[in-house]
């Protein structure tokens, strides 16, 4: 069972469609045990970092411990952090080294939205089968972290990491749930982790 954390800011109803189009079980939830008693975490976000992280202060400790694969998508992938820069200084999960910053004003229109390209960087389960794809974004701050974390880069005016991963922790910035069957993809790789 792969469990998608409730906490007021996801895109639920099309992150579990795409869960079990790639033939997953989800259990949307906001329950420690439950949380504690799944074979996968995603971790969905769509809006700011401080009320996201104030809201996920219950389940926190569960997400910070988990030994089963964890998702980010988009805000879900910032929170990982440790700290952003969005409406002040936030303390986020600290699972990626690193810093949510906002995109400076010379990289042209913010927030960056649409398709772009996600280049793999180093091989990965997560981007298994993926090279060069489009996928579809929405953000005005991203995560600065140390290359080592660095799983796939996007350019916007500058180059940013659209993919990281630290141990069992996985974040992705772009929406795979909103990026076609590349975007499935990417679910269905995440959905086969969890069974491992």
């Amino acid at each position: 069972m792969i469990s998608i954390v409730n906490y007021g800011v996801g895109n639920l109803k099309s992150i579990s469609k795409a869960v079990e189009k790639a033939e997953g079980k989800v259990n949307i939830t906001l329950d420690t045990r439950e949380l504690k008693n799944s074979s996968g975490i995603i971790l969905p976000g769509v809006g700011a970092f401080a009320p996201a992280i104030r809201n996920l202060e219950a389940v926190k400790d569960a997400i910070v411990e988990a030994d089963v694969p964890v998702l980010g998508i988009c805000l879900g992938m910032q929170l990982m952090a440790e700290i952003s820069e969005e409406g002040g200084l936030h303390e986020g999960l600290g699972v990626v080294k690193g810093r949510v910053v906002r995109f400076p004003d010379s990289v042209g229109k913010i927030p960056h939205m649409g398709w772009n390209v996600v280049e793999v960087v180093k091989e990965n389960e997560l981007l298994d089968g993926f090279e060069k794809d489009y996928f579809y974004f929405v953000h005005s701050y991203f995560l600065k972290t140390d290359d080592e974390h660095v799983i796939g880069k996007t350019d916007y005016g500058l180059t940013f990491p659209s993919a990281v991963q630290n141990d069992n922790f996985f974040g992705v910035q772009f929406h795979p749930e909103k990026s076609g069957k590349r975007g499935l993809d990417i679910v269905k790789n995440f959905v086969r982790l969890c069974r491992k």
